[in-house]
């Protein structure tokens, strides 16, 4: 694997190291986490709008008011502070942005992918004492409140509308066309939140060939977590490959070929071919 630290400017903090370490913490900090993706994706970000993007959650927390008890009052606080007064929400048009996929820049324009967005939830509800947790529906993420068994869902991405349990159903079935399985509202993981996000970030990257640094930085974050796919190896020998990184690219498929060959030799042969084929490309 390439030094990664060879593009970093200098005195330029190694957020790569910040993130493997938190992604195996005993408890991860989902915010900084998130945070951390939106540092290598956007080389302006420094330690200091880290430290804003908390201190704004921070300032949202306060302003939940106190005494609050049961999942149905914590829901209903959100959605007025965080959809209504302060006007967190998404669009469609959402979904073709990259800065919606980045927190520092959901909190500033106040717009995101749900998954984003369900993260603001959680991490201003988690302040203020909230029984709260990210739900991890298939093509929609929301947010829990209360007990699993007895939980109340909100849908940050619609300005924090309760979801009754038909319209639960409802969003899975769009998704999937299969019906609502109660595995997928039990709580979700950090790490596995961001697992989404970065695959989120991939798959906005694939359909812009242009943005295959984006794809880049994506898939080497991912390979920082504890547990990945195998494949992601060969998803990034390709994409150096394709920034014109022939040498590394090539050795990266010899890699995964190796690894392949245990299992499948035709497929490892076939991978071993481009590498052969990367390594012409410089002649």
């Amino acid at each position: 694997m390439h030094d990664e630290s060879a593009g970093r400017p200098a005195g330029r903090p190694d957020w790569r190291q910040q993130f493997a370490e938190q992604a195996r913490a005993e408890r991860a900090d989902l915010a900084l986490m998130c945070l951390l993706v939106g540092a290598e994706a956007d080389p302006s970000v420094d330690q200091a709008v880290l430290d804003a993007a908390q201190i704004e959650l921070d300032r949202l927390a306060g302003l939940l008011p106190f005494g609050l008890a049961g999942p149905h009052a914590w829901a209903a606080a959100l959605a007025e502070l965080l959809g209504g007064r302060c006007d967190f929400g998404g669009s469609p048009a959402d979904y073709q942005r990259l800065e919606s996929s980045l927190l520092h820049e959901v909190l500033r324009r106040r717009r995101g992918l749900p998954i984003l967005l369900s993260v603001v939830w959680i991490e201003v509800a988690r302040r203020a004492g909230a029984p709260v947790y990210g739900v991890a529906l298939p093509g929609h993420f929301v947010v829990g409140f209360g007990d699993p068994h007895e939980q109340v869902l909100a849908d940050p991405f619609a300005g924090g509308r309760v979801l009754t349990g038909p319209d639960a159903e409802l969003l899975v079935a769009g998704a999937t066309g299969a019906p609502l399985d109660p595995s997928m509202l039990l709580p979700a993981d950090p790490v596995d939140v961001v697992v989404r996000i970065l695959n989120n970030i991939r798959a906005w990257a694939a359909t812009r060939p242009e943005r295959s640094d984006v794809a880049l930085w994506a898939v080497e974050l991912s390979l920082l977590l504890p547990s990945h796919p195998a494949r992601l190896r060969y998803e990034r020998a390709q994409l150096l490959v394709q920034r014109g990184e022939f040498l590394t690219g090539a050795a990266e498929l010899d890699a995964y070929a190796d690894v392949v060959a245990a299992v499948d030799r035709t497929a490892a042969d076939t991978i071993k071919g481009k590498a052969r084929a990367a390594r012409a490309m410089l002649n």
